[in-house]
């Protein structure tokens, strides 16, 4: 997933920004430079939550196309409540946009209500315990992710916009037109790196694409400079084994084409070793492409097992092996099962499911300040 340049703008179009922050209800912080997942989830988020409410985003190499809002219009206009509110709220997935909320509400008393979305699966350290208690109202993206959490918070899991995630028209036809060698896909995507289990997936197709010769392998994912060597050493595997050809790096991609690449593979293979929700099996099951992943994450919650895709523990080679191998074998399996992976999306897993829980979240906040059970800036 890309980094994207910040949009440029005129003087003109950074006073209409700076203005329209006196309209907006929910700021929607994000702050981390390099495109992530958090980056993705606002991604598909952010469209579907602006036909609510008004809603705009905050943080530096934001797209053009997102609504945004500048530091400049903030501190210009953030103290003005919005039409008809008695505070915006201020949405964190990270520890830096917690921070940043509390010093804008705690210090400089902006009229700011904080919410906090957690995905994460591990105990937190005490700065981040210190920061979590003094959130307004904490979303839990997973039951274990609420699980090692030490203070109220509501289960949220994540969606999928199953407009963007749409299964190929022809995915013979689409893969034909990558000219990569073979009549099939099979793709891991995420970060190359051992966390992300890009060595085991390498791993599984230095053993089975000699035998399934119609299939090329691709992984998608960006290297970071501490991953370099990692990357290398994967390269040098493949290159050992004269696979170079039919296991293709394709490295980091800009954001809009890794939908396409999704749609083209026939299998998806997620074999994190650990993970804290992990969108790719959502997002492979809305592409209708069969999904192979490690049992970590929110997989399991996500994954009707043996009918929408499979689920294999963290430390089974072997089962991940042969879960992916009975797929390659038989092709039109795996283009049932992600027929099915697609429907399971549609019923249960939308963006839109996932922004009405969300609003009602933020509608407790505003509607408890209402009622006079709660001041802003506190």
């Amino acid at each position: 997933m890309p980094s994207r340049a910040a949009p440029t703008a005129s003087n003109g179009t950074e006073e209409k920004t700076a203005q329209n922050v006196r309209q907006v209800e929910v700021i929607v912080a994000n702050l981390k430079r390099r495109f992530s997942g958090v980056t993705s989830t606002v991604l598909a988020l952010l469209p579907v939550q602006s036909r609510r409410i008004r809603i705009a985003a905050l943080g530096p190499n934001l797209p053009s196309h997102w609504q945004c809002i500048t530091w400049r219009g903030l501190f210009r206009h953030g103290w003005q409540l919005p039409p008809g509110r008695r505070f915006r709220i201020w949405h964190a997935r990270r520890n830096i946009e917690m921070l940043t909320g509390l010093i804008l509400r705690s210090v400089l008393r902006m009229p700011l209500k904080l919410v906090f979305t957690s995905a994460a699966q591990r105990r937190r350290s005490a700065w981040s315990r210190f920061l979590l208690a003094r959130m307004d109202a904490v979303i839990a993206a997973s039951p274990e992710a609420e699980s090692y959490l030490e203070v109220p918070s509501t289960v949220i899991l994540h969606g999928v916009d199953t407009a963007r995630y749409r299964p190929a028209e022809d995915r013979n036809a689409q893969w034909a037109a990558t000219g990569l060698p073979g009549k099939f896909g099979i793709g891991v995507f995420g970060r190359v790196r051992a966390q992300k289990g890009t060595d085991r997936f390498v791993d599984v197709m230095l053993c089975l694409l000699p035998r399934y010769p119609d299939f090329t392998a691709v992984i998608v994912g960006g290297i970071t400079l501490d991953q370099r060597g990692f990357a290398d050493d994967l390269r040098a595997k493949v290159s050992s084994a004269r696979l170079a050809d039919r296991i293709l790096f394709l490295d980091e991609l800009p954001a809009d084409e890794v939908p396409a690449w999704l749609r083209r593979v026939t299998i998806v293979v997620g074999p994190q070793v650990w993970e804290g929700f992990g969108l790719v099996p959502l997002e492979a099951m809305a592409s209708g492409t069969a999904v192979v992943a490690s049992r970590v994450g929110a997989a399991r919650h996500l994954i009707v097992e043996g009918e929408t895709g499979y689920l294999v523990d963290a430390d089974d080679m072997a089962g991940l092996e042969a879960r992916i191998e009975s797929l390659m074998r038989d092709p039109a399996a795996a283009a049932a099962m992600g027929r099915r992976g697609r429907a399971h999306v549609e019923q249960r897993f939308s963006i839109e499911r996932e922004a009405a829980g969300i609003q009602e979240i933020y509608e407790r906040l505003w509607s408890a300040a209402s009622d006079g059970r709660e001041r802003p800036g506190r």
